[in-house]
C-alpha cells in the first residue's frame, strides 16, 4: 500500500546533495537521485555485499557501495555514462595522482599557446555559438588540443576530460531547467575574441581539474565495476547481487542524453545528432530526437501484468493529448512493456533472499497520473517477490501531484 502522507521536498535526496560530495560531485546531472539516499539504503549491509544498479546513469550506486566497501555493480548503455563511471570508480594511486596534478598545470600552460590558432578542432554540436562566447570556445578548443597533444590515452586522460568536462558546462550559456533547456541572451561581445575571456576559460580549467584529482586521492575502500548492456537483458558479467538499488528513468520524456550531449560531442563520442537519437531509442523511455518518431510505429513484443489498467490510462492519454495523445499513449505504453521486460531479465541476477529498491517517481499527462509505482510493485509481485511493499520518499518539486517513491521487495 501507497503512504500518501505530507512530504517535503528533500532536496538532500536529489542530484544536489551530489555536488561537492567528493567524486560523486564531478559532474552534475539532473535526472539523478542523492548519495545520500543510496547510503542510506547500503548502510546495513554486511561487508562485502554485492549491489547492483542496473540503470548506472552517473554511477552513484557502484561509487556509494564502493566507498562503503562493498563490491558496486552497474550497467548502461551510453558509452559516455559508461566512461564516467568507471573513471569515477577507479583506484588511483598516489604516482597518478601526483603526475595528474603536474599535467593539469601541462595542459594549461600548452592550452596557452593555442587560443590563436584558428585550426583547432571543434565539435559538431548544432548552434556551438548559442552554447559558448567565442573567446570560451576558443579556450575550449585549446584545452582539448592540449590534451589532445600529450598522445596518451590513459588514467591522466581521464581526470583531465573530466576538469574538461566541468570547465564546458561552468562556462556555457545553457540553463537546464527541469524539462526545459534554455539560452541566456546572447551579447554584442559574445561575437567578439576577448582573450581575458579565453584566459578565464582555461583558469576554470585549471581549478575544476584540481579539485577533481584532489578527490581522486582518497582511494576507494571497496571495488566497482560498470559494464555496458541493455537493461531489458541479463548482462553476463553480472554476479548475483545482495541488493539490487536503481533508480530508472521516469515516465515524463526526461533524457540523460538532453544534458550528456555537449560532454559526449567533446569527447567525441558524438558526431552526429542523428547518433543521440539512435542511442536513445535503445535506452528505457528514451525519445530524443529520431526516438520520438520511431514511437509512432512500435508494437508491442509482449503482455505486462497491469495491461488493463494501463491501457484505460493510454487510451485516456491518447484521447485527451490532442496531437501528440496518441504519441505519448505509445510513450507510456512502451515504457512500462520495456520495464516488464527488464524486471523478468534482471531477477535471476538477484540472491534468493536478496532485495530489490526501485527509487521512481509517477507521472501525469494530460491530468491523467501514471502510477509507476504501482505498476513496479505489480510487476515485482507477478514475478514472485515477497514483502513487496511502496514508501513515499519525498514530493517532487515540478508538479504537486508529484511524488518520489521507494519500490521494494525481496526474492523467494
Amino acid at each position: 500500500m501507497t503512504g500518501r502522507l505530507p512530504h517535503s521536498q528533500n532536496r538532500h535526496l536529489t542530484f544536489k546533495a551530489n555536488m561537492g560530495v567528493g567524486r560523486h560531485g564531478w559532474l552534475r546531472l539532473t535526472p539523478a537521485y542523492g548519495v545520500r539516499l543510496v547510503r542510506e539504503r547500503i548502510s546495513h549491509l554486511p561487508a562485502g555485499s554485492i549491489v547492483t544498479d542496473p540503470f548506472s546513469g552517473t554511477g552513484t550506486t557502484p561509487l556509494a557501495a564502493a566507498e562503503l566497501g562493498h563490491s558496486g555493480q552497474s550497467v548502461d548503455l551510453n558509452p559516455f555514462l559508461i566512461w564516467l563511471g568507471r573513471t569515477k570508480t577507479r583506484h588511483y594511486s598516489a604516482e597518478v595522482v601526483d603526475a595528474a596534478r603536474s599535467e593539469i598545470a601541462a595542459v594549461t600552460g600548452a592550452a596557452r599557446g593555442f587560443l590563436t590558432r584558428e585550426d583547432l578542432w571543434q565539435p559538431n554540436l548544432f548552434k556551438i555559438e548559442k552554447w559558448w562566447s567565442v573567446a570560451t570556445l576558443q579556450g575550449l578548443k585549446a584545452l582539448r588540443h592540449a590534451i589532445d597533444e600529450r598522445g596518451e590515452r590513459d588514467e591522466i586522460t581521464d581526470l583531465l576530460e573530466i576538469g574538461l568536462c566541468r570547465t564546458l558546462i561552468s562556462r556555457s550559456n545553457a540553463a537546464f531547467n527541469h524539462q526545459s533547456m534554455s539560452f541566456k541572451a546572447a551579447k554584442p561581445e559574445d561575437g567578439l575574441f576577448d582573450p581575458n575571456e579565453a584566459q578565464d576559460t582555461l583558469t576554470v580549467f585549471g581549478d575544476e581539474t584540481g579539485s577533481i584529482v584532489d578527490s581522486a586521492a582518497y582511494d576507494l575502500v571497496g571495488n566497482a565495476k560498470i559494464v555496458h548492456g541493455d537493461s531489458r537483458t541479463a548482462a553476463a558479467e553480472l554476479a548475483p547481487c545482495d541488493l539490487l538499488l536503481t533508480s530508472p528513468p521516469y515516465v515524463n520524456r526526461m533524457s540523460y542524453i538532453r544534458e550528456l550531449r555537449p560532454y559526449m560531442y567533446w569527447l567525441r563520442f558524438l558526431d552526429r545528432a542523428s547518433d543521440a537519437g539512435d542511442l536513445d531509442w535503445k535506452a528505457i523511455g528514451g525519445t530524443w530526437g529520431t526516438a520520438t518518431s520511431k514511437l509512432n510505429s512500435w508494437t508491442p513484443e509482449v503482455e505486462t501484468p497491469v495491461a488493463a489498467e494501463m491501457t484505460l490510462i493510454c487510451e485516456a492519454i491518447a484521447q485527451d493529448g490532442g496531437r501528440n495523445g496518441p504519441l505519448l499513449a505509445n510513450y507510456v505504453h512502451k515504457y512500462f512493456h520495456d520495464m516488464w521486460l527488464h524486471f523478468q531479465a534482471v531477477t535471476p541476477r538477484v540472491k534468493v533472499g536478496g532485495a530489490v529498491s526501485y527509487i521512481v517517481g509517477n507521472s501525469t499527462f494530460y491530468g491523467h497520473v501514471v502510477p509507476a509505482q504501482d505498476w513496479y510493485a505489480a510487476m515485482l509481485k507477478e514475478l514472485g517477490y515477497t514483502d513487496v511493499a511502496v514508501d513515499t520518499i519525498r514530493k517532487r518539486n515540478s508538479n504537486k501531484a508529484l511524488y518520489e517513491y521507494d519500490v521494494r521487495g525481496t526474492r523467494t
